[in-house]
């Protein structure tokens, strides 16, 4: 893997494949999700499309910075202040982190990108197109949401069953707790098996466990408050891609993200919870990549007749100034 700093010292791993000179899709990843919980057939399966792909840690999870200066903040707290307006003081917000995904474009010289999200990493996607519009060339938000968290009787009991993380030292619990979210958040319709829940675990163990960089992320999303006003500033072609059976984040967020910003598709997937199984893969990767290349021809077209009027206007002035001078 490789790693950039921000100019604000924040590390950030990532992995960056397929032709340098390709229209470029970054992977934004979800609320204490390292950047290998993109499964390698959707990853690869976009690189395989003709697409620069990237994939990173964001900043506390991972590869990446883990901020443990910064203290645990209070889940209980975190989740209150979604119901009771409070000023929650939290190390960073999701706008830091949407700084982050520009300060690794930058490093890259990347101008433009197709910015793919998947929950926490969908809302960061929002804030990046509502407020940096020309460094997007499309966004797909997948589960994900434009408003606060809710609190909904399915999440508050997933909340309830994963608020205890164990600590990195105790290995084995820390599998069996990984094991344990995945079953409570994974897809009816496409159980994973026991062997692939574990092998997902150790995976993530090996390469950085932290859990209280979850506890700062969370503490980021409830403390940024609503997006509903700002993703109608929206303007790029955006694809929302939502489960019937997400148990975290219901499909009304999803609707209601579509709903909210112009320009929108969206996308239900039937069975599909929180999480993306391998058999569903070749279908996102189709979809992602029909919405990417349909956004980049939208985008050559504008720029081509952006190119064409300039051209007109100069011709315009030059004829003008000729006429001027033979008055």
């Amino acid at each position: 893997m490789q790693s950039v700093i921000t100019s604000h010292g924040i590390k950030l791993s990532y992995q960056d494949r397929g032709d340098k000179a390709a229209p470029v899709i970054i992977l934004i990843m979800g609320l204490g999700a390292q950047m290998t919980v993109w499964p390698d057939e959707l990853y690869f399966g976009l690189v395989d499309k003709g697409f620069r792909v990237i994939r990173f840690d964001n900043r506390d999870v991972g590869q990446s910075s883990q901020l443990d200066e910064f203290g645990d903040p209070s889940l209980v707290k975190s989740w209150l202040s979604t119901r009771f307006p409070s000023r929650l003081k939290v190390p960073y917000l999701l706008e830091d982190m949407a700084g982050d995904v520009l300060a690794l474009m930058s490093s890259l010289k990347i101008k433009k990108a197709h910015l793919v999200g998947a929950s926490m990493g969908g809302m960061i996607g929002q804030i990046i197109a509502a407020q940096h519009k020309k460094r997007v060339l499309s966004l797909t938000s997948i589960m994900s949401s434009s408003s606060s968290p809710k609190i909904s009787s399915t999440n508050m009991s997933v909340f309830l069953k994963l608020a205890k993380r164990p600590q990195p030292s105790a290995r084995e619990a820390v599998i069996q707790y990984h094991m344990k979210m995945n079953r409570l958040i994974g897809s009816p319709k496409y159980p994973a098996k026991e062997q692939e829940l574990r092998a997902q675990a150790k995976k993530n163990i090996e390469r950085g466990y932290n859990p209280g960089g979850f506890k700062r992320q969370l503490a980021a999303i409830t403390a940024s408050g609503d997006r509903r006003k700002l993703a109608q500033k929206i303007k790029v072609p955006t694809l929302v891609i939502h489960g019937s059976a997400d148990p975290v984040i219901p499909l009304s967020a999803g609707i209601e993200t579509a709903k909210h910003i112009p320009k929108t598709k969206l996308k239900v997937v039937y069975g599909l919870g929180h999480d993306f199984p391998v058999p569903l893969m070749p279908k996102l990767a189709k979809w992602i990549t029909k919405h990417a290349l349909k956004s980049q021809e939208k985008s050559q077209k504008r720029a081509q007749e952006k190119s064409q009027e300039k051209l007109q206007k100069k011709a315009l002035q030059k004829a003008k100034k000729k006429q001027a001078q033979a008055n």
